[in-house]
């Protein structure tokens, strides 16, 4: 008698476990694909805003090239044509100075020409330099979109695999929870589905609409709180699987007599609009195991 209690009362510990664990796992399965769907969000908002910046750099870039280059064009055009104009001038005057003073504006001409050489030479490596960088800075653009786009395929393949999951573990909630059944209660109220078995009990905890309170009364033991009602075990006949137990709840006690297994044992407790229930799924000499089934929302009768 000893050993059996200890074997039904290990099964129930493995049970408990294993809810909770399925329910952990729905849980934290449902969390993790809220949480991959957020980041895809983000990382697809960062790709946009990382290609829009590329393209104004790229825009106001090309913009300042153009600027300098028309300005280098208009300076060489200006300086040439003073140039021209100072020689022009020297020629005409040639025959009334000496030989002496064309050679100094032809020296004072040749030096602006290669002063001027000298300022469109050094314009034309800023803009090599400036050219330059836009490229690092487009390279580096595009280093930061590919890793971009790395992410987002990353948080899809995470969402696809919790999705799986989600879908895998709520097919075996179904499997588990297709084998119940719905019965009348002794009242003659359509009870809950009902749990032949600690299987069958997880399962209906997995479905999380009722709260589920096990026990094992022995006729000996005096009255056993169970949730918030006491039960007695009056009498318990293995042989045709029937039993009688005393009922005690809001200050009152109440004899559910010759009751059967896995018969919903029903009564209203506080006034609440759906009745406590008791299932009985094995009858032992002076001994009975099963479990309470108790409403999570509280509703008053009418």
């Amino acid at each position: 008698m000893a050993s059996h209690e200890f074997d039904e009362t290990a099964d129930h510990g493995h049970s408990t476990r294993s809810s909770n664990g399925s329910k952990g796992a729905v849980i934290g399965l449902t969390i993790g694909l809220v949480v991959a769907l957020a980041g895809d969000g983000y990382l697809l908002k960062r790709t946009s805003d990382t290609n829009e910046q590329m393209a104004q750099m790229q825009t106001d870039t090309q913009g300042q090239i153009t600027k300098l280059g028309d300005a280098t064009t208009e300076l060489l055009q200006q300086r040439l044509k003073a140039l021209d104009d100072e020689m022009t001038a020297a020629m005409k005057g040639a025959s009334t100075t000496t030989t002496a003073a064309l050679k100094r504006t032809q020296a004072d001409a040749l030096k602006q020409s290669q002063e001027l050489s000298k300022q469109i030479q050094e314009q034309q490596q800023q803009v090599a330099s400036q050219i330059g960088d836009l490229k690092e800075a487009t390279n580096s653009v595009d280093s930061k979109v590919s890793a971009v786009s790395s992410d987002v395929g990353n948080v899809k393949t995470d969402v696809t695999t919790v999705k799986t999951d989600l879908a895998s573990t709520q097919s075996n909630l179904d499997k588990a929870t297709a084998d119940l059944k719905r019965m009348n209660g002794d009242m003659g109220v359509m009870s809950g589905l009902i749990a032949t078995n600690g299987k069958d009990l997880a399962a209906l905890r997995e479905l999380g609409e009722r709260n589920y309170f096990e026990f094992d009364i022995n006729k000996k033991q005096a009255d056993q709180r169970i949730g918030n009602v006491t039960l007695r075990l009056k009498n318990a006949d293995p042989k045709r699987n029937r039993f009688t137990v005393e009922v005690l709840a809001d200050d009152k006690r109440v004899e559910k007599k010759d009751r059967t297994i896995n018969e919903p044992v029903q009564v209203y407790v506080g006034g609440n609009r759906q009745p406590y229930e008791i299932v009985v799924n094995q009858v032992k000499k002076d001994d009975i195991v099963g479990y309470l089934s108790t409403p999570k929302v509280t509703l008053a009768r009418q």
